[in-house]
């Protein structure tokens, strides 16, 4: 596309966008506009409602309360006429009663002993024997009046001296029939006389003329108004209270939740919210819902609304809902913005056009700079735009001339380190190709990516078996170490020169010095790892051999020194042989054989293990414990060549070391020897065990022997240096090696003619 169909369109997208936000703002602020107006309307509609409530309210209030008093003077009129006593009044007096009085009945009731108030005579026979125990309040009415004859504590209804008369309700003994009954008790009968009149006059009033009348009125002059509701806080979003009247559940008047207008478009937890809101902010609360309505052929459609509730405040708190349809809104929005719309894309095509010719004549200059830029990209570095304007043309056409010389310049550069990189690349690869190391690398998911001859020749893998797998090479019980590698890599620590084993293709194990590193993208991010391996499983073969050696020429050693341990308690049991010839010998005697047999067992079985070779194996053991015994292995040397052992022991219970401990008696063995033959003239080896809390236990063994030169010190550890004529320089080197495998160090201090002090420190973590 070129760049003057480019500009063209950029333009016209500059103008589409500021039309598209024209037209969003005017369409979002109109909606607003609207909706707010919509929340007027209902606001004023509420208001119209809340007055109609308290004018119908207090017409209504004005009937029943005219029709409390005639039914009170009805009640005194026929308490004058009917006996103090129930019994001696009849059914067909109350009948005649009625008639006279003008009222549509007359009821007597009567407190029982259990509590209970029931109907004893009536005008109504289907009412004799009704209990009112279930009655709610008007059992409490009816209670207040035998005691106290008044009512005190009930709100509902109407009361004055000696007289309650409940709200308008349905009769329980016909539930089609609606009354207002009136209840007297003054304290000269046994009985409350209860006359009743009827009550739908009330009730025709309120849907002709009331509420429901207004309501109506309103629907029909505001189509967009779909439902108006008045709610009762009390009642509504709880569970229907129904009341079984001749087999009919009825709903009473007074406990509705809905006690005007009509509840029909339903979001029950929705609108139960809503009210509850409203009443606490005590304002008009508003929301957008989308309800089910049911038409006129019972087909259901969605119908988008927005209901509106407001609290309005007379006798009782109400809560007016009404619902809006928010079609109409949309429909005129969408009229408008269809309006809209259609001058806005006359304007974008006026623009496109106009935009299309004016960029023709700004791109001509720029022609000539793209054909020089495509000539520079062919390779063709020599030839100059020439622009003589001095606008941002003129200032590109320039750069594009110096570009076009550095380039040349960059060009000539990079040809050379192409050339020198593919010489390190030569060079690298003879290396990784021709070291006798095994080099792998793989990623972070541990697959194989490349593989040299030497890995090929130490593993036996071949780099096509490897292409895309896992390599699986370590052995069982060195996971948690490779893992730790792994980590140790990725965290960025370096790892070299550690020693450990891998297993072969043949599943051969290969003791290994192995370098591990991270590979880093151009980001410093760790994305593969290399891993250098150095076979020195013949090292290893030299060191044990070293190892044993040693090993062997301290047993040598012993050897005069164990013969006389032994020889000690043959004596002692060749004697008692010779005596048992003679006379039998006593229990304590037997217990002291017993015992040197005991210590002669102990002696050759320390002395079996230090020359028997072992299997490296590392377990739990007990450093005390591994020092007491070498003590009493040499004791007999150290009697012999007047050394005393004097031990320092923690009194605490000491952690168990992870372990070889045969090798670390090998170790300390030597450096015993060591210091026992420092002491020409005997003295005494101080022999320290001490616990550092978590993290190691160091046995420090200090001698008080003629001590080692300070340019002699460092050399300690060194293969074959020895000062005695007997030795062979072997023993600190293997020990070193020991202690260094358990992850230990072991240090050297001295003083020509005092002593030397050997600290062997080891970690609790040990090789596990």
């Amino acid at each position: 596309m070129s760049i003057r169909t480019k500009l063209a369109l950029l333009i016209t997208l500059v103008v589409t966008i500021v039309l598209s936000l024209n037209i969003s703002a005017y369409y979002y602020s109109t909606k607003r506009d609207m909706q707010e107006n919509a929340r007027q309307q209902m606001l004023d509609i509420a208001s119209q409602i809340s007055a109609s409530v308290q004018s119908s309210q207090e017409f209504r209030q004005h009937m029943e309360d005219s029709m409390a008093e005639k039914i009170r003077l009805v009640a005194i009129a026929a308490m004058q006429k009917l006996d103090p006593r129930a019994d001696n009044v009849t059914n067909e007096q109350l009948v005649q009663l009625s008639e006279e009085l003008g009222v549509e009945g007359i009821t007597l009731w009567q407190r029982l002993r259990d509590g209970d108030v029931v109907v004893r005579k009536s005008s109504s026979p289907e009412e004799i024997g009704m209990s009112s125990r279930s009655w709610s309040y008007w059992f409490t009415a009816f209670n207040e009046l035998f005691d106290r004859r008044n009512v005190l504590t009930v709100t509902e209804g109407e009361r004055s001296q000696h007289f309650w008369s409940g709200p308008i309700n349905f009769a329980s003994s016909d539930p089609s029939r609606i009354y207002k009954w009136g209840n007297y008790y003054d304290g000269t009968t046994d009985y409350i006389i209860n006359p009743f009149v009827n009550g739908t006059s009330v009730l025709g009033f309120e849907e002709k003329s009331g509420t429901n009348a207004v309501i109506r009125t309103i629907l029909s002059s505001n189509p967009d108004i779909l439902e108006i509701t008045g709610i009762d806080p009390e009642f509504f979003g709880k569970p229907i209270i129904w009341k079984r009247k001749q087999g009919q559940l009825i709903q009473n008047l007074d406990v509705r939740p809905v006690p005007f207008g009509t509840y029909e478009l339903k979001s029950e937890a929705n609108d139960v919210l809503n009210v509850m809101n409203s009443i606490e902010q005590g304002s008009l609360v508003s929301s957008n819902e989308t309800v089910t309505m049911t038409g006129p052929d019972g087909k259901t459609t969605k119908k988008k609304i927005m209901k509106s509730f407001l609290p309005i405040h007379r006798d009782k708190t109400y809560v007016v809902s009404v619902s809006f349809d928010r079609s109409s809104i949309d429909d005129a929005l969408r009229r408008q913005l269809t309006v809209h719309s259609s001058i806005s894309l006359v304007l974008i095509v006026g623009t496109l056009i106009a935009s299309y010719i004016v960029s023709g004549f700004l791109v001509q200059t720029l022609n000539r700079i793209v054909h020089k830029v495509n000539e520079i990209s062919a390779g063709k570095f020599g030839s100059t735009v020439v622009v003589k304007s001095k606008d941002e043309l003129g200032m590109l056409a320039s750069r594009v001339n110096l570009m076009s010389g550095n380039l040349q310049q960059y060009t000539d550069q990079i040809k050379d380190h192409a050339e020198e990189l593919r010489s390190m690349k030569e060079y690298l690869e003879s290396f990784v190709g021709n070291t006798s190391d095994a080099i792998h690398v793989t990623d972070l998911q541990g697959v194989v990516l490349t593989v040299n001859k030497a890995f090929e020749a130490m593993f036996g893998w071949q780099a096509s078996d490897l292409g895309g797998q896992r390599l699986d090479n370590v052995p069982e019980g060195l996971e948690a170490e490779a893992a730790d590698i792994e980590a140790r890599v990725l965290r960025g620590e370096p790892v070299a020169d550690y020693e450990t084993v891998r297993l072969g293709k043949d599943g051969q194990p290969i003791d290994l010095s192995v370098t591990v590193s991270g590979i880093r993208d151009q980001h410093g991010a760790i994305i593969s790892i290399a891993t250098i391996s150095r076979n020195i499983t013949a090292r290893k073969q030299t060191e044990e051999v070293i190892r044993r050696s040693e090993k062997l020429s301290i047993v040598g050693q012993l050897a005069a020194g164990v013969a006389h341990e032994i020889r000690n308690p043959l004596t002692t049991l060749h004697g008692f042989v010779q005596l048992m010839k003679h006379k039998p010998l006593s229990s304590a005697h037997i217990d002291l054989m017993i015992s040197e047999l005991d210590r002669i067992n102990f002696i050759v079985s320390e002395f079996l293990v230090l020359s028997k070779p072992q299997v490296s194996r590392f377990r739990p053991a007990d450093l005390k414990e591994i020092v007491s015994d070498l003590l009493l292995l040499l004791d007999s040397q150290a009697n012999m060549s007047n050394v005393q052992f004097r031990t320092s022991f923690p009194e605490a219970p000491i952690p168990q070391l992870i372990c070889e401990p045969i090798q670390l008696k090998q170790v300390l063995l030597n450096i015993l020897k060591n210091a026992m033959e420092a002491m020409e003239g005997g003295g005494v080896i101080r022999i320290e065990l001490l616990h550092e809390e978590g993290e190691s236990l160091t046995v420090k063994v200090t001698d008080e022997g003629c001590g080692i030169a300070p340019e002699e010190l460092h050399r300690l550890c060194e293969p074959f240096f020895t000062k005695k004529s007997t030795g062979n320089g072997l023993g600190l080197m293997v020990s070193q090696q020991i202690i260094s495998n358990h992850k230990g160090t072991i240090t050297f201090r001295s003083e020509l003619g005092v002593g030397t002090s050997v600290e062997v420190r080891l970690p609790l973590g040990g090789q596990q």
